[in-house]
This record gives C-alpha cells, sequence and structure tokens, in this order.
C-alpha cells in the first residue's frame, strides 16, 4: 500500500514551513509515497496559543533579544521542560491530535520540537502506529527537540550527531543530512539573464541584503553602511512583505538608485543566490543552509542570541562566513571583503564544502529507507541525558548505575530502547551480560515497588501484549 505521511511544522519565523515544503517537494519524487499531508500547527490552535508562539517571540527578539538567549540556554539539556508547559501544549493542541488520528499516517516528520513531543506522547499511549522522523532546522542541537520515543534525528551538522551520541542517543538513530532547503541552489543560473532581470550590471559584485523575518532598523543600517562602501558594487535589498520598510530604503538610496535594487517579496531568491557576491543578513538556519548550498559567503549582522549565534560560531568556524559586531562598521567590513576577491572566493569555497543541497532528499530516502519501531527512551535513562548534559560530560562519565546501555533487537541489531544500567541490574543484567530478556510475569512484581515503576512501564511498553521478548544489549 502506497505510505501516508504526514509533515508538521510550525509558523515561528519561516525556517520550519521552508524545511517542511522542501521535504514534502522531495517525498513528491518518491514512487512508494501517497498522501502526503503538511500542516502548520500554530494554524489548528487557538489565536493566543499562536501568538505567544510566534509574535511574542518576535517581539522578545525585537525588544529584549537577552531573554531569548536565556530562554535558549535554559532549554538546551534534554528532557528539561517543565510538567506545566507539556499540559499547556496538549491543551491548546487537542484539534491537531484530531487531525493526526484521523489521518493515520505511517510516517510522520517534524521540523519544530512543538509537534514532535505531541506525537511521541500518541505513540507512547498507543494512540498512533508511526514512524516518528525529527529535523533540526539550525546548526546546533538544542535538547528541547530530543522527546521518547522517536524513531529517526536529522541534525545538520557531524558535531551535533556526535554530542547525541555521547548524551546517550544509540548512533544508529542519528543521521546527518543538514537542513532541508530548496532545491536547484547548487545549480549554476544564467547569470546573464538573471542579472538583466534585475536590471543589473553584467559585471559588477551583486551584495544581495536580506531583511529577514524581523526587518526594521538593522536593514536600514545595513543599507546606510553599504551607502559608504568606496569598492564597486551593486546591491539587491529583499524587504519581503513589509512595504513600509521598502518604501523607508527606496527613500534613503534615492540618490544612488543606479547601485540599489530594492524588491518586496520575491519568488527567485535561488536566482538571485545565484548571482550573488555576498550575502548580508541574520544566520538563521534556512537562510544560513541555503547560503551554503548555492556557495555564497555570508555577512552576519545582528545575530539573536542563542540559535542563531551558535549558527554563526559554525559559519565563522568553517571560514564560510565573517560577523559584523559593531553596527557603525558594517559598510567597512563588506568594503574590506569586497577589495579582496581572493578571499571572497575561499569563503565561497568553504560555502559549498559544507553546503548540503540535497538534505530534504536525505532526510526522505532515511527515514522510508527503514521504518523501524519507535526508540524507547525510560524516564531514569532521559534524567541520565539531562544531567550528563547538565555537567557538560558524556554519560559514560556518570556514576555507574546512571550509565546508559541500549537493548537491541537480537536479528537486526537496530536499537529498540534505552535505559540504565541500574534498571537493567533488576532484571538480572551484569556487566558482562549480552542479552536480557523481559517478561510479562517479572513486570507484575515491579510495578508495586516505587523504585521500579519505570522500569515495569518500560517493559510493558516493549513488550507491547507479548508475553516475554529476548533483546540484545550494547
Amino acid at each position: 500500500m502506497p505510505l501516508r505521511i504526514l509533515i508538521l511544522a510550525a509558523g515561528v519565523g519561516a525556517g520550519h514551513n521552508q524545511a517542511a515544503g522542501a521535504i514534502e517537494g522531495a517525498l513528491g519524487r518518491v514512487p512508494e509515497v501517497g498522501d502526503v499531508k503538511r500542516i502548520d500547527i500554530l494554524e489548528t490552535t487557538n489565536e493566543i496559543f499562536a501568538k505567544l508562539y510566534d509574535d511574542a517571540y518576535f517581539t522578545l527578539v525585537s525588544e529584549v533579544p537577552w531573554v531569548v538567549g536565556w530562554g535558549y540556554d535554559s532549554q538546551d539539556a534534554p528532557f528539561n521542560v517543565p510538567p506545566l508547559v507539556r499540559w499547556w501544549d496538549q491543551l491548546n493542541t487537542t484539534d491537531l491530535v484530531r487531525d493526526i488520528r484521523d489521518f493515520d499516517p505511517d510516517l510522520v516528520i517534524c521540523t519544530h520540537y512543538l509537534p514532535a513531543r505531541l506525537v511521541a506522547l500518541m505513540l507512547t499511549r498507543r494512540q498512533l502506529r508511526a514512524s516518528l522522523t525529527l529535523v533540526a532546522t539550525d546548526y546546533d542541537f538544542q535538547g528541547l527537540w530530543l522527546t521518547s520515543p522517536f524513531t529517526h534525528f536529522f541534525v545538520a551538522r557531524q558535531e551535533s550527531r556526535e554530542l547525541m551520541v555521547r548524551l546517550g542517543v544509540p548512533a544508529d538513530r542519528v543521521r546527518v543530512s543538514g537542513i532541508p532547503v530548496r532545491p536547484g541552489l547548487d545549480q549554476p543560473v544564467d547569470e546573464r539573464a538573471v542579472r538583466a532581470s534585475f536590471g543589473l550590471e553584467p559585471h559588477l559584485p551583486v551584495v544581495l541584503i536580506s531583511a529577514g523575518a524581523s526587518g526594521g532598523s538593522y536593514t536600514l543600517n545595513i543599507v546606510r553602511q553599504v551607502l559608504r562602501c568606496e569598492q564597486p558594487f551593486q546591491a539587491v535589498v529583499v524587504c519581503g512583505r513589509n512595504e513600509a520598510l521598502r518604501a523607508e530604503v527606496n527613500a534613503l538610496v534615492s540618490r544612488r538608485q543606479e547601485r540599489f535594487s530594492v524588491l518586496g517579496f520575491t519568488d527567485r531568491m535561488a536566482d538571485l543566490m545565484g548571482v550573488a557576491t555576498l550575502f548580508v543578513g541574520k544566520p538563521g538556519g534556512l537562510s544560513s543552509s541555503e547560503c551554503m548550498a548555492a556557495g555564497l559567503p555570508m555577512v552576519i549582522v545582528n545575530p539573536i542570541p542563542g540559535q542563531e549565534m551558535r549558527n554563526a560560531d559554525f559559519l565563522l568556524e568553517e571560514g564560510a562566513a565573517i560577523r559584523c559586531n559593531y553596527p557603525a562598521t558594517v559598510g567597512y567590513k563588506i568594503d574590506t571583503l569586497l577589495a579582496d576577491p581572493e578571499r571572497v572566493a575561499a569563503m565561497a569555497a568553504s560555502a559549498r564544502r559544507i553546503g548540503r543541497p540535497n538534505a530534504g532528499q536525505s532526510v526522505v530516502e532515511g527515514s522510508l529507507e527503514l521504518l523501524t519501531p519507535p526508540l524507547w527512551i525510560s524516564r531514569d535513562a532521559q534524567r541520565s541525558m539531562l544531567q550528563a548534559s547538565q555537567d557538560g560530560s558524556a554519560v559514560v562519565d556518570l556514576e555507574p548505575a546512571k550509565q546508559l546501555q541500549t537493548l537491541t533487537d537480537p536479528i537486526t541489531g537496530g536499537s529498540l530502547a534505552v535505559m540504565t544500567r541500574g534498571q537493567l541490574s533488576t532484571l538480572g543484567v551484569t556487566t558482562w551480560s549480552t542479552s536480557v530478556t523481559i517478561a510479562r510475569s517479572s513486570l507484575k512484581r515491579l510495578r508495586w515497588q516505587t523504585e521500579n515503576i519505570d522500569l515495569a512501564v518500560s517493559g510493558r511498553w516493549l513488550l507491547h501484549g507479548a508475553k516475554s521478548r529476548d533483546f540484545g544489549l550494547l
């Protein structure tokens, strides 16, 4: 039967939905895929909840960005969401849960952590039988995304995968895909035709300035700075749907209109990236990954504390970007780059090296390769992961009882669950054990022992009605 696939995103900024769209496009090229449905979960909930997730976030970014950074850091460790927050999310997403159950998907792909948590809860309660794929949309791993159970976790870079493995997530559950972007960014464009269509000179370097989701005063400052550049250049300023900003930029550049093309919303960003020399803007996960896929060096301005700062760190580390720490020197730094074509070429090569233009296809292929059972992580194992993250260590550095072991399928060797050594010792597992049998009869006595309730719940979930089951141990 053709597979039914549900893609869940959240319209907090544009990136999560853009990644979902890239995945949807990749699914459309797979013959065995049947119905595909994509939902922005904030469109299924009430207005207050949606505004708290979307509008309130951008208000904080604009007015008190340090609060955003604090919030990001406070949720950096996995399995640290307060119970009240989980309850609030569940209370406001009942319509979404109903939609998911009605669609009855074989595979759910989430590009935001909120729907991932909700689907994991449905899997825990056996309200759904599906694989759950999580797709990170920033270069860094944030523990807020990690949930249980899940099937596949796709991250943007190798270091994020290494961190998750050191925190105790089985290596076979984490893959490096990059961040899904629109297709074709790595393909050459007809540069002469594209430049002509935007009224650009055929030989001058192009500085592409993006207002981003928030736009505003920082964009006007960038334009003022670029106006002072002494090197030959031409600039394209993309203001999106912010018509007021577009009018302000047009007024600002009125005396040098031959150097500037000021656009509103455009669906030709791929063409613009194909002819641009530099991209000037914020390092959002999708913007950054699109630039890398296109081999386009970035001039980073005004990164949001938290995820954008960490995105910037990665891009700087890889030599694909520079960051402007002082608003008054943005023009100077752009001018310096334009005066050094060899450096710009080296940055472009670095961008192409780390770019992953086929990330959406990688996510689809990895998710469909093997629709394995979701991975269960016991509550005690979650606490060990949380402690290791907060301590800045690996789980192997915890005390022996809190260290983790992976239960595997004895036939395929694939991971099925993660528990602590202390839990498994209750079932007779020793340091030298290579397998364990979980039986319903042994779980009955454990459920009346307070210290073993988590083990009993985990065992029952793994048995799923069977009397007993054998597992390998790693």
